[in-house]
């Protein structure tokens, strides 16, 4: 039997929380953008954009129409995981948030949140191999387990897990393709393995969904859920790989490009 998120007295905590988290991101996003613009630093218009709708599509999986259909629907319920767990990780990396928040914190926290960057936890958990386990591992737990069914029957339970694999993705994507800073940037092979290893875990997912639906599942709707996690991931994941490649191809042209010193230095 399926637990709404509201009832008609209002909302409950399961939902006020994520919306209040998604306005205060929002929020204190737009007042980093004001902050690096006052100090003469400007900031590119559409990453405001595309934080917004980053923060908009995670609090679309958890709270609203869609979370609510995605109880009783496995389709929607694998839309939100497209949402949470692939689109709005994308979006929330390419808008830069930790480079923003270096640019418009003050010396002291802006110190402090380098120090935890280039702390050992922080390495180890931003590494490519590291969030793959927490980000595709973590997928295979959840059809493989009866958390998909808690997910369906408890709206907290469907609450943590969105939130987990909004985070995990993020990490994931931002170890792959992140423009942030990174004090331990991993070496392009890597990422590279990590990325195609992920991409194949996807698919793998996706195609035994196809074949095995859970147990409370149809099987209609588990292959119509299973197709839309493996043509629109693809299409996401294309995505990253487009990204992945024109910064590898980038750093590669930056390394064999001759300085003018060394130029200068042959001609003479």
């Amino acid at each position: 039997m399926h637990t709404p998120h509201h009832s008609s007295a209002g909302w409950l905590p399961v939902d006020a929380i994520p919306i209040a988290i998604a306005i205060l991101a929002i929020g204190a996003y737009a007042t980093g953008v004001v902050i690096s613009v006052r100090r003469g630093r400007g900031w590119p218009p559409h990453r405001m954009a595309l934080f917004s709708l980053g923060v908009a599509f995670g609090a679309a999986s958890v709270v609203g129409p869609l979370a609510d259909a995605a109880h009783v629907d496995f389709v929607m319920h694998m839309w939100t995981h497209v949402l949470g767990g692939m689109i709005a990780p994308l979006l929330l990396v390419l808008a830069a948030p930790v480079t923003l928040a270096l640019r418009s914190l003050s010396v002291t926290p802006a110190r402090r949140l380098t120090r935890a960057l280039r702390s050992g936890p922080a390495r180890f958990i931003s590494h490519p191999i590291t969030a793959l386990v927490l980000s595709a591992g973590g997928l295979w737990m959840i059809y493989l387990s009866p958390v998909q069914h808690s997910m369906q029957t408890n709206p907290l339970v469907h609450v943590i897990v969105q939130a987990h694999l909004l985070l995990a993705g993020f990490l994931f994507t931002a170890a792959i393709i992140g423009i942030d800073p990174h004090p331990h940037p991993p070496r392009r092979v890597m990422s590279a393995v990590a990325l195609v290893i992920a991409l194949a875990s996807h698919a793998i997912l996706a195609k035994y969904l196809y074949a095995n639906p859970p147990a409370t599942v149809s099987l209609a709707q588990a292959r119509d859920g299973a197709q839309l996690m493996y043509y629109l991931g693809a299409w996401i994941e294309a995505a990253v790989v487009v990204v992945f490649c024109a910064q590898w191809y980038r750093s590669a042209g930056r390394r064999i490009r001759p300085s003018p010193h060394s130029t200068s230095a042959g001609v003479a």
